[in-house]
């Protein structure tokens, strides 16, 4: 039995929400009406997950400092492209050892096969 089963809380399955979902969630915080706290329970929401998303509008709407959405996601296409490219190199570098080696043995077999008065001339 897992330390959480133990407690009595259960693992929650990873949800996914709509921007539509999320804006309106960030606006009923805004209001002032309930605390995010309150907002989390209202929508069996973890607050953990709700003050991110209040924080992400904060930093979008320019109110505090941090990277915007619309940066967020440049820097992940960016880290995505960047993986793939080093992946790329990887797969050329080991082509190219393996070509060398290729080679390296065909001047070997060449050597082994070539007249003894050929030898002699290298």
């Amino acid at each position: 039995m897992s330390k959480m089963e133990s407690m009595g809380k259960k693992k929650r399955p990873r949800r996914s929400f709509t921007p539509e979902f999320r804006t309106e969630i960030v606006e009923y915080c805004q209001c002032g009406d309930r605390s995010i706290g309150q907002v989390a329970k209202d929508f069996d929401l973890t607050e953990t997950a709700v003050r991110d998303w209040v924080r992400q509008a904060e930093v979008d709407a320019g109110v505090r400092d941090g990277l915007t959405s619309s940066d967020l996601k440049e820097l992940a296409a960016l880290r995505r492209e960047n993986r793939r490219l080093r992946e790329d190199i990887d797969i050329l570098k080991r082509a190219s050892l393996l070509q060398e080696d290729r080679a390296q043995l065909a001047r070997e077999r060449h050597r082994r096969t070539a007249p003894i008065h050929l030898q002699s001339a290298a």
